[in-house]
């Protein structure tokens, strides 16, 4: 299905996609929290390794066809058929190679139970590959707000079983059962809402034309799934499971805000990009905007986040997580930076240059990996400093490219984002100021958060920030756009 692509297109289909994401995470987001109270550290190290090996999996059954399906001009159902086609076949060789290895990744860790886990959890392998084309019809007809009903009915009923569990005291297999039944439920509801059906039909030489732009995409997610997951690995094995859930419990909270609008945007930009990747002056201007409205958004959250990291810790996850604060505050600087990489990598793929963005890749995890290797002999939290070093050198990297083909280089980026680091950062110190009042943790946290969005708010007015009045117009935009959709369909 081809759609017109227009500023209330992409605004609309961004806007769904958000809800859909923190629908979804929301409930996720409570269910940890559920559980992080009741078991230990080292359980959740357990689950994160687990992780690693469906997350390399399940990149290895997408293959990059989902993003050559939405980069492509013109699809037909021999194209979806014969990728659904080889999903399912990969899905189906890679859940085997997991269920059969198992034993031996268990063994490497010395975690007996990462066996079960993993075989029970591998199955989610098989369930997305069953949606992947729904998802890539979703995405190139924008119609995000079946996904929001998809998915917020899996997250729904999934956390409900999940909670459920985990007060029947189940602990860790409360979060493996919620997972379940939260693919299984999206699948289910996804076969039902979006109208394709596969067809006992297959052409080798349309998966070697989607191939060769997947291929390139398939590389880079690849490498970059291995450096990312290279840390969880050496954190687990060399330190221990306990660091392990510290490390990734930092993490969690700014991943959580980050993902979620991280890849709506990258959900809706890529096939707006794509749409007009002819109009390189049209597809500058919408990386823009994407760079500048991210940023305004992001960079108060993350700043302010680092800053209430104590009692947010203390209130939802209990004492025991105290040791994860440091983690989630050096998190919150790494992923400050995730939505200009998001907007220049985009600009790239749509341009039909994975080429590039393969390259890009290769380069950032060598310097990486360098990084890692330097910070590794100083222990646990010089890792996650060396992310930050790394995230600023890689923010260099990702733009470099579109200097020459967007002619949007590095000065004009810095001078885009900029005022929302001035008022950001001003903003926070109003917020670190609430705390030397020394208010219960509660109450703390409650005059942190109200007391940041309304000095940011009242500074974005001071200041006129473009940013504030473009969401501003764009909300009475869409208020209107809906005003005379209703009208008309009365």
């Amino acid at each position: 299905m081809e759609i017109k692509i227009n500023k209330y297109v992409v605004i609309s289909s961004l806007l769904w996609k958000l809800m859909e994401r923190l629908g979804t995470q929301g409930v996720q987001f409570l269910v940890i929290i559920v559980i992080a109270r009741l078991l230990m550290p080292a359980d959740f190290g357990l689950i994160v390794i687990v992780g690693i090996f469906i997350t390399l999996a399940g990149i290895l059954v997408q293959s990059g066809f989902n993003m050559a399906l939405i980069q492509k001009k013109h699809v037909d159902d021999l194209d979806y058929s014969s990728v659904f086609f080889v999903h399912l076949l990969l899905s189906a060789l890679l859940y085997l190679l997991l269920f059969f290895t198992s034993p031996f990744i268990a063994s490497y860790f010395e975690l007996p139970l990462l066996t079960i886990i993993l075989r029970i959890l591998s199955l989610i392998l098989i369930l997305d590959a069953f949606n992947s084309i729904q998802n890539a019809i979703i995405s190139r007809a924008m119609q995000f707000k079946k996904l929001f009903y998809s998915s917020l009915s899996a997250v729904l009923l999934s956390g409900i079983v999940g909670i459920i569990m985990a007060y029947l005291n189940f602990g860790i297999w409360a979060l493996v059962v919620q997972q379940i039944i939260h693919h299984v439920v999206l699948t289910v509801h996804l076969f039902i809402t979006v109208d394709w059906r596969p067809k006992f039909c297959f052409s080798f030489s349309r998966i070697k034309d989607l191939f060769s732009f997947g291929w390139k995409l398939l590389v880079s997610a690849i490498i970059d799934a291995i450096y990312q997951n290279l840390r969880n690995v050496i954190v687990g094995k060399m330190f221990s499971p306990a660091a392990l859930g510290f490390f990734n419990r930092g993490e969690q909270f700014p991943n959580i805000i980050i993902s979620n609008i991280n890849s709506s945007i990258l959900s809706v930009l890529f096939p707006a990009l794509a749409s007009q990747q002819e109009n390189r002056s049209r597809v500058k201007e919408m990386v823009r905007r994407s760079i500048i409205t991210s940023s305004y958004i992001i960079f108060p959250m993350m700043i302010g986040l680092a800053i209430i990291a104590k009692p947010l810790i203390l209130i939802l996850l209990t004492e025991k997580w105290l040791p994860a604060v440091p983690f989630l505050q050096i998190f919150c600087a790494v992923y400050a930076l995730w939505p200009i990489h998001t907007a220049n990598l985009q600009a790239i793929n749509a341009l039909g240059r994975s080429d590039i963005f393969l390259k890009l890749e290769v380069i950032k995890k060598i310097i990486g990996i360098l990084i890692l290797s330097i910070s590794i002999q100083y222990g646990v939290y010089a890792i996650a400093i060396g992310l930050i070093v790394s995230g600023i050198i890689s923010t260099f990297i990702n733009i470099f490219p579109n200097i020459k083909l967007l002619d949007y280089g590095i000065l004009e980026q810095f001078k885009d984002v900029a005022p929302s680091i001035l008022i950001s950062i001003m903003m926070g110190i109003v917020v670190f100021s609430v705390q030397l009042f020394h208010l219960p943790p509660l109450f703390t946290l409650i005059a942190q958060i109200f007391v940041g969005i309304f000095i940011y708010i009242i500074l974005s007015i001071l200041f006129k920030l473009e940013s504030f009045n473009f969401l501003i117009r764009t909300m009475k935009d869409l208020k209107e756009k809906r005003k005379v959709v209703t009208k008309n369909s009365v």
